[in-house]
This record gives C-alpha cells, structure tokens and sequence, in this order.
C-alpha cells in the first residue's frame, strides 16, 4: 500500500484528495489544523482505516517538526502540498497593502511546502515514488500575468515556483522528484462559485498527473489532466 500525505485536508482540495487517494487503495495521511473541526474528514476516517487525520497547524513550524516526530519511521511515497491562502482583500491592493498579511501568506503558500519538504525527507527517502507534489497556481507565473492584482497570492506561489524547482535540481541525487501542478479555477471557498471546474475534475486531473510522473518532468509546472507545460 503506497502513502501519501496531504496538507489542507479538510476541505476543498485537500478533502477530495483524501477521497479520491483513499478510494484507489492508497494510505492518507491527512493533516489539517483542527481536526476536531473537520467533520467530513472525520467522517471519511470513521468509513476508511486508510485514512489517518493528523493535527499541525503548517504556519508554525514547530507543529512541521513535531508532526515529523510523530511520523519518524513511516515512509511517505508522496508528500502533497495543497494547503494555501489567498491573502489578497478588496480595499488592500497597492497603495494600502496589509504586510502582516503578506508575510503570513508567504509563510503558508511558499515557506511551509519547503519546511515539510525539509522535515518529512526521512519519510520520502524510505518511500518508493519518492515524489513531492506542490499545488500552485498559474497566478504564480510571470508570463501569464496581463491583469496585474492580487500581489500577495501571486508572489507567494511565484515563490513556491521557484523553490521547488531548486528542490527538484538538489533532491535528484537522492532519486526524490519535484511536481508544480496548476489545479485549473476551482469551485472552492478559495476560488469561489463562478471558477471554471468542480474539485474532483481538478484532483481526478492532478492525480493523473502525479501518477504518469517521470523523473524527466522533475521541476516542472505542469497543469492538471493534460500534464501541459504550463508558462512561468
């Protein structure tokens, strides 16, 4: 039974990555903040002994480390970091821009995905896909960027771009592998009622993704379903 562990686990994303990972034989590791708050995670874990929910708040890293703790010893095959923040407010653009804010979304969207790369690397070193996989956005690219706006989101995940392409260059000595995924508009509390697809077209599609992965794509930031080469 291969593992994987998914971030931001209780909702959106994150929860149908749990369905969708469980239902196909994989072990979930499904780390959220509150667990206790989590009912439909919950609710799978009662339905599935695939599935374990686990407690770590990712923007503190103390709660990485110790989460890491707990799972000294356990091999992780695929490390899924979905957890993520929008940051943006109307009123808050250029002009009036709230740093606090920023600094936490950088801290979610494009430091912590590093930090649980760094922390869980034990894990992925004893796992046989040995992959990390990071959902960004194509709002992280410089090139696709005609609109302007939205400064703290896509600067976090220009971010997390870039550092899992270095991660992709320094980890393949270790046979480790390094996807950047674009999930595509999705109907979620983050991307809203008028996005383009429903969650499980967008996971369907990234799985599909995740499971056709070659050491060759490494670094690369590909969209979900087709594996298309997406602009940076």
């Amino acid at each position: 039974m291969q593992t994987v562990l998914i971030t931001g686990a209780n909702r959106g994303l994150g929860l149908e990555f749990c369905k969708q990972y469980s239902a196909a034989g994989w072990r979930v590791l499904a780390v959220c903040r509150c667990p206790d708050d989590a009912e439909a995670l919950l609710t799978l874990a009662a339905d599935s002994d695939r599935v374990k929910v686990l407690a770590a708040d990712i923007a503190d890293f103390g709660q990485i480390d110790a989460l890491a703790a707990e799972l000294r010893g356990t091999p992780i095959d695929v490390l899924l970091n979905n957890a993520g923040v929008y940051g943006d407010r109307s009123g808050h653009g250029f002009g009036n821009l709230d740093y606090s804010t920023w600094l936490d979304t950088l801290t979610i969207n494009t430091l912590a995905p590093v930090k649980l790369a760094e922390a869980l690397l034990p894990n992925l070193q004893e796992g046989q896909r040995k992959l990390i996989v990071t959902v960004s956005s194509l709002m992280g690219s410089m090139t696709d960027n005609t609109s302007g706006g939205s400064i703290l989101y896509r600067s976090s995940k220009a971010g997390v771009n870039a550092a899992m392409k270095s991660l992709s260059i320094d980890l393949a000595p270790q046979g480790i592998g390094v996807l950047i995924l674009h999930p595509g508009w999705v109907r979620t509390d983050m991307g809203g009622p008028n996005a383009l697809i429903d969650a499980d077209e967008s996971v369907s599609g990234m799985i599909n993704v995740i499971d056709g992965y070659t050491p060759a794509q490494s670094g690369s930031f590909l969209r979900f379903g087709d594996g298309k080469v997406m602009p940076w």
